[in-house]
C-alpha cells in the first residue's frame, strides 16, 4: 500500500555570508517561511510570520513555530509520513531551536523520511535535490533561485517569490518521494552529466531505519562526510 507522504521544507530568515552556506556559526537563523504538502492536497500549505497588519513578518515567532510543530505531529498521528530533502540536518534542527520543542522535533526527525540522508547512508555522499529531480524527470527549482538567496529576498520584501520557491520545493520533494517509492530506486544526474542510480528495495527508510544500514566503502574519498554531520544535534553519532 502506498504511504501517505507529507512533504515539508523551511526557508531561514538570516542571510548567511559566503557561497558555502556555513550556517551554524550564525545561528539562530530564524524561519522566514515554510511549506507543507500532503499527498491528498491540491496545493501546498504555506507558513510564515504575520505582523499586526497581517503582512508577512521578518520571521516566524516562537508561537508560530510551535504551531508548525503541532501541525506536523498531528499529521503524523493521522497516518502521514513526513518526507524531506536534507530535513534531518537542517529543517528539523532549525525548527527545534525556533520552537524550543526540542524533544518533539528530535522524534519527528528520527521518524521521518529524509531522502537525501537515506541515499547518503547507502552511497556515502549526498545528492542535490535538483540533480535528483532532473534524473527522475521531475520539475525542480526555478532557474536562478536557491535557498541561499531566499533570506535576502525575504528581507527585501519579495515575499511571494520566496513563498513560490518554498512551495515548489515541497512539490518536488513529494513527487520524488512518491515516484521513487513506486520505482524502488532514485535516479539522478551527477555533476559530470552522467546518470546514476540508488536502489531502494524496501522503498524509503525513515531516518532511524537508515541509521541501521551498513556503512558504505568511502575509502576512495578525499574528504568523506560522516553520519554525525547530519545527526549531531540529535545526540546520535
Amino acid at each position: 500500500m502506498t504511504r501517505k507522504f507529507l512533504a515539508f521544507d523551511i526557508e531561514t530568515a538570516k542571510d548567511v555570508p559566503g557561497e558555502d552556506f556555513n550556517w551554524k556559526p550564525h545561528r539562530p537563523l530564524g524561519i522566514s517561511c515554510a511549506a507543507t504538502l500532503a499527498v491528498d492536497a491540491e496545493t501546498p500549505k504555506l507558513w510564515h510570520g504575520r505582523a499586526v497588519s497581517g503582512a508577512p513578518a521578518p520571521r516566524m515567532s516562537r508561537d508560530e513555530a510551535v504551531a508548525l510543530v503541532s501541525y506536523l505531529r498531528g499529521m503524523v498521528a493521522a497516518g502521514f509520513t513526513i518526507v524531506t530533502w536534507n530535513g534531518l540536518a537542517f529543517d528539523f534542527d532549525i525548527l527545534s531551536e525556533e520552537s524550543a520543542l526540542i524533544a518533539d522535533c528530535k522524534k519527528l526527525a528520527l521518524d521521518h523520511v529524509d531522502m537525501m540522508f537515506h541515499v547518503f547512508c547507502i552511497k556515502g555522499f549526498p545528492v542535490g535535490l535538483d540533480y535528483a529531480a532532473q534524473g527522475c524527470g521531475v520539475k525542480g527549482k526555478p532557474a536562478g533561485m536557491s535557498g541561499i538567496k531566499a533570506p535576502q529576498m525575504w528581507q527585501q520584501g519579495e515575499y511571494q517569490s520566496v513563498l513560490d520557491y518554498v512551495a515548489q520545493d515541497v512539490r518536488t520533494t513529494l513527487q520524488l518521494a512518491s515516484l521513487c517509492e513506486q520505482r524502488r530506486s532514485l535516479r539522478w544526474f551527477t555533476r559530470k552529466g552522467t546518470r546514476a542510480d540508488c536502489p531502494l528495495p524496501s522503498g524509503w527508510l525513515a531516518v532511524e531505519q537508515a541509521l541501521g544500514l551498513p556503512s558504505p566503502d568511502i575509502s576512495w574519498m578525499d574528504k568523506p562526510m560522516s553520519r554525525s554531520h547530519f545527526t549531531e544535534w540529535l545526540g546520535v553519532r
